[in-house]
């Protein structure tokens, strides 16, 4: 027997326990089931019972995750002490951050979603991937877990859509003159993603204890020492060591190539599942209104895969190209996502359910940026 998937439209989503947890404040609210999602877990329970294999614990996870792990360290190890000219250093600079962007893909996600083990310490462990790398896992799990999933593309709530001025990505956020150049520029922005993530997002939630309108829990004496501990870890292994054997120029240098590198790549990933032409964008009329009966539904509306063919593309993202699939059942390891997809269609079909996917990565990449165009210069997108 397969362990049960936990129930459509939960808040709980994530890995926080019950009593550190506090959920979102209830803005908006859905039906924790309907006949698509009845229907849709029924067809995957049953794949699970009839290929006999386990939702987690994949040998191909733990083999993919040493591969990555290696790639990881010898990319630094070879950056940092054999690397002796330019091109050498940009190149291994460029693999390094691509490294760090398969182990926030291909591991940390899945274990920070519980989707990698059914034993939670394995999960506990292989999350502290992503607090190596200098981002709290802790804050992350809220911010993404429980309200990004629960409330995926709700214009005002959902915080993963607020850029503050910088860019305008919903219909509901204030256009400005610089944003009909948004198409352009954020491509750049995005290569900042970890700095910023690392030295100011998380220490702006750490004081606030604010993320957009939801107020996270507080973080018990535990959490508070791991936050700082894995600040400096990140600190030491990506500046101070190499510093030790490098000009410090150098060092900065090439550090600005890795982070810039695995910027670009994982907000791109992100952003091609939500900003873009296919997907919806609901908003809330009032507080507390329903918005979709069938959470389940409101998923497939809101997420749109991409690329599903390309079996190179979806090891590397970690299964990220089949978000459909991870945002209904991000319990279960993404190396099962392209057989879901097949079985997530077919559901949708039935019950006239418009399920979304851009064939390749290039179709993904246009759609993001007509989206950000539109908006930019002020069109309506989704169900505005």
């Amino acid at each position: 027997m397969t362990q049960a998937e936990p129930k459509f439209g939960s808040v709980m989503l994530g890995m926080l326990s019950a009593k550190n947890a506090a959920a979102p404040s209830p803005v908006v609210r859905f039906g924790h089931k309907g006949a698509f999602s009845d229907d849709l877990k029924r067809e995957v329970d049953a794949y699970f019972d009839r290929e006999g294999g386990s939702r987690r614990d994949s040998p191909r996870m733990y083999l993919k995750t040493a591969i990555i792990f290696i790639w990881f360290v010898g990319s630094w190890a070879l950056l940092v002490f054999f690397a002796t000219t330019l091109w050498q250093g940009v190149l291994l600079a460029m693999s390094l951050g691509l490294s760090i962007a398969a182990i926030g893909m291909g591991i940390q996600h899945d274990a920070n979603h519980g989707g990698y083990s059914n034993h939670p310490w394995v999960n506990r462990l292989f999350g502290f991937f992503m607090d190596g790398m200098g981002v709290c896992g802790y804050i992350w799990r809220y911010k993404h877990n429980v309200i990004h999933h629960t409330y995926t593309n709700v214009q005002g709530v959902d915080f993963d859509l607020d850029f503050g001025n910088i860019a305008r990505l919903s219909t509901l956020q204030t256009k400005k003159a610089w944003h009909k150049y948004q198409h352009y520029y954020l491509w750049f922005l995005y290569g900042l993603l970890l700095p910023k993530w690392v030295f100011y997002d998380d220490f702006v939630i750490y004081r606030s204890r604010l993320a957009g309108p939801h107020k996270l829990p507080t973080m018990n004496a535990r959490e508070v020492a791991l936050f700082w501990g894995w600040k400096v870890f990140f600190v030491l292994w990506s500046l101070v060591i190499p510093a030790m054997v490098r000009p410090i120029w150098q060092v900065l240098v090439f550090h600005l190539i890795a982070v810039f590198t695995l910027g670009v790549t994982l907000s791109s990933v992100f952003q091609l599942a939500h900003c873009v032409a296919e997907a919806e964008f609901p908003v809330p009329e009032e507080s507390g209104k329903l918005m979709n009966d069938d959470w389940g539904v409101h998923q497939v509306e809101t997420t749109v895969d991409f690329a599903r063919d390309s079996k190179l593309l979806t090891w590397f993202l970690g299964g990220l190209n089949f978000q459909v699939e991870h945002h209904l059942f991000p319990k279960v390891c993404h190396v099962h996502y392209p057989e879901l997809s097949k079985i997530v269609e077919k559901v949708a079909a039935r019950h006239g359910v418009r399920y979304r996917n851009n064939v390749t990565l290039g179709a993904a990449l246009a759609s993001h940026f007509h989206h950000l165009r539109r908006l930019g210069t002020g069109a309506q997108v989704g169900r505005a």
